[in-house]
């Protein structure tokens, strides 16, 4: 492995190589020269259960929050992205197990606790430091469990448009395509608010910080909507949603919560220097940035 992949650096420069490797092994992504295996990133397993177990579970008291929130924060080294972060594989999806819906729900995925709890793992995915992989079929919600002779049913992207919008949508942003999540690129996280009753946490992403730059993104893991709910801002000003998960153009089910804008004030809140009022859903992931101006 070691010979491989100096190969790839030294003939393919820019190209990165992945270790399928589930053993939360440091020395996998460590640098050939330092006795590493030398790839430059590796399948997070420190990720993919805790979250799975978090939105598969049915009672929302069982939700581990402090579990979720390791595996946010988990990293081999600074670099975050040397972990790929997931909550569907070929593996996690088959020998046994299925997809995230099917387990929430078996024989009946297109219910609304399976749509609401497989996108909120979705959206953790794609909102947390790290390379995300999405597994084919998981944007179409697919049932069932992996299996190479079963072809994906492309009829879905009629039927389950609304979540395939979704996944679109989460992955612009997190590539900041509309210029105004530049964080969710980034390597930082900081998660200032948690609690444990309401099973809602808030984190904050940023490169370099700043409107346009800093991201706050809001998880509500429970089946509560929660409304006029205070939480530590990075700054005062408007902060504009971006993303509200539990939006009717994902699916007509949805409650379609109204999270609307936050004006945040200076006044301190989860070791934050500003505070703001926000509303959000039922199993909902909200996201919030500021204008340059």
């Amino acid at each position: 492995m070691q010979w491989i992949n100096v190969e790839i650096q030294q003939l393919f420069p820019g190209k990165i190589s992945i270790g399928e490797s589930m053993r939360n092994n440091p020395w996998v992504t460590k640098d050939v020269g330092a006795g590493g295996a030398g790839f430059n990133a590796q399948w997070d397993a420190e990720f993919v259960h805790p979250i799975r177990q978090a939105i598969i579970a049915r009672d929302d008291n069982s939700r581990d929050l402090g579990a979720v929130c390791q595996a946010i924060e988990h990293r081999y080294d600074l670099n975050a992205f040397r972990r790929v972060i997931f909550t569907e594989s070929h593996d996690e999806i088959a020998n046994g197990r299925a997809r995230v819906p099917e387990e929430i729900w078996p024989g009946n995925v297109d219910n609304w606790f399976s749509k609401k709890r497989s996108t909120l793992g979705g959206a953790l995915v794609l909102t947390s430091p790290g390379i995300p992989m999405i597994f084919q079929g998981q944007e179409l919600l697919e049932d069932r469990w992996f299996q190479d002779t079963d072809p994906i049913d492309w009829s879905r992207t009629e039927d389950e448009h609304g979540i395939l919008g979704m996944y679109l949508d989460l992955i612009a942003l997190r590539r900041n395509l509309s210029g105004v999540t530049r964080g969710l690129c980034g390597q930082n996280i900081h998660i200032y608010h948690f609690d444990e009753g309401a099973k809602i946490i808030a984190y904050h992403r940023w490169d370099k910080q700043g409107p346009t730059d800093s991201v706050v993104v809001v998880v509500n893991m429970t089946n509560q909507s929660r409304d006029d709910y205070i939480i530590g801002f990075p700054r005062a000003g408007l902060w504009k949603t971006r993303f509200n998960s539990d939006s009717y153009k994902y699916d007509k089910d949805f409650a379609n919560h109204s999270t609307p804008d936050v004006e945040a004030y200076e006044e301190k809140n989860n070791g934050l220097p500003c505070s703001g009022k926000t509303n959000i859903g039922p199993y909902t992931v909200v996201i919030f940035s500021q204008d340059r101006s």
